[in-house]
């Protein structure tokens, strides 16, 4: 079985503790690279899991250069972030990172969960008028629901997000390998028997 590759961005450890735990579901037959670090040829890889966290509303800076580097490559996208990760705001990011993905990609599947937010940020995003969509006292109660995540539930989670995607591969070559037989079999069914004298 051929090796996955993960393939993360981190700032503040978010993404980077998602992927450790990817990792250890994947019991070593996994090579681990920070975005920076990653190679560009891909084709040894059964699948490649790319992690990010998001930057309006997309994956961050250094993720977005790497993403049209991947092609002919089947992938798995995972995302942290501050956000409700089935809102609107996480659901339509994954869409975004796809797009900029190269050509000839498949994609598998997307995890994503809360991640604590840059305290940076917070102290400017604090600051922010009523009309920011990110910031104000309007948020408060976000900020304060993202502040300890990613926590052991997001943590089993990637991995149990790991192993379906192992077993939803599996499936898929099974169903795949089903299929092809199938067809040789109608090829062969119709093929005109010799004649013998």
């Amino acid at each position: 079985m051929k090796k996955w590759a993960i393939i993360y961005s981190s700032v503040t450890g978010n993404t980077k503790k998602i992927a450790d735990a990817m990792a250890e579901a994947l019991e070593g037959n996994v090579d681990v690279f920070r975005v920076q670090d990653a190679p560009q040829k891909l084709d040894n890889y059964e699948v490649v899991l790319l992690g990010y966290w998001l930057r309006l509303g997309a994956p961050d800076p250094r993720m977005l250069k790497y993403l049209p580097m991947v092609h002919d490559a089947r992938v798995c996208f995972f995302q942290t972030h501050g956000t409700d990760p089935t809102s609107e705001h996480a659901i339509t990011s994954f869409a975004r990172a796809g797009y900029q993905l190269g050509k000839g990609c498949e994609i598998l599947g997307t995890f994503g969960c809360r991640g604590k937010i840059n305290p940076s940020l917070l102290e400017h995003r604090k600051n922010a008028g009523p009309d920011d969509p990110h910031g104000g006292p309007q948020s408060l109660e976000r900020w304060k629901l993202a502040s300890t995540h990613p926590d052991e539930g997001d943590v089993v989670a990637a991995k149990e997000f790991v192993h379906a995607m192992q077993r939803k591969l599996q499936l898929k070559q099974k169903y795949l390998a089903a299929k092809q037989a199938k067809m040789a079999a109608a090829t062969a069914a119709a093929k005109p028997e010799a004649k013998t004298e």
